[in-house]
């Protein structure tokens, strides 16, 4: 009797690990995609300015840790990122860093609704945060992310996958850009979209995906 509990129990665990594996993902005519007022965002500092205000949260808070959520839809019958562009040249992700004590998922929602969502929209019931999928580490502000803890980190970047909704509306900040981006246009292309986007169709290729229209 023990021999098939264990039995049971290993298959029900493989049978959820498999679904879990599986993204399913909407096409990009499901969503609605309106505009609100512009956010100020940091990354329109100066380099020198950027490093300073890192530093400065450094010394005050130790470890700076960000989160991401990675958003994918169809398009054309392939997956595609939705990511943020700034300036018009510039793309990331949309996240950004945590407060101090702020739980991951917790701090990844509110990143999401204020870079994504209305003004008072419910984050806890917009956004469907699944597993983590990466983690990228700096070992000082300047340097490049690595995907490995290096002896001494400074930043945590931690990528999550976002399920979406089958509909939903988005409200992106005036003077931000949202952008359905295929995988194979990210392969291998840090020199447009930097290390850790262009580093997604390696993360995802673990994951099977089915589209659903209806």
């Amino acid at each position: 009797m023990e021999n098939g509990s264990n039995s049971s129990s290993s298959s029900s665990s493989s049978s959820n690990n498999n679904n879990n594996m599986v993204v399913v993902i909407y096409p990009l005519s499901h969503y609605y995609f309106g505009s609100k007022e512009a956010l100020p965002d940091k990354e329109e500092d100066s380099f020198t300015e950027r490093i300073q205000r890192m530093r400065s949260n450094y010394a005050a808070h130790g470890l700076r840790t960000c989160v991401q959520g990675v958003l994918l839809v169809e398009l054309y019958q392939q997956p595609h990122v939705l990511l943020l562009q700034v300036r018009n040249s510039f793309f990331k992700l949309p996240g950004g860093r945590l407060r101090p004590g702020e739980s991951d998922i917790g701090g990844l929602k509110r990143k999401l609704s204020r870079k994504l969502l209305h003004s008072g929209s419910d984050s806890s019931s917009d956004w469907e945060i699944g597993e983590c999928i990466g983690m990228w580490w700096r070992s000082d502000f300047e340097t490049l992310p690595c995907p490995y803890l290096p002896r001494k980190a400074k930043e945590c970047t931690k990528l999550f996958l976002v399920r979406l909704q089958m509909t939903q509306k988005f409200a992106v900040p005036k003077n931000m850009r949202l952008l359905a981006v295929p995988l194979c246009q990210l392969y291998d292309n840090d020199k447009t979209y930097g290390t850790i986007i262009s580093g997604l169709p390696q993360l995802l290729s673990k994951f099977s995906f089915t589209i659903v229209r209806e």
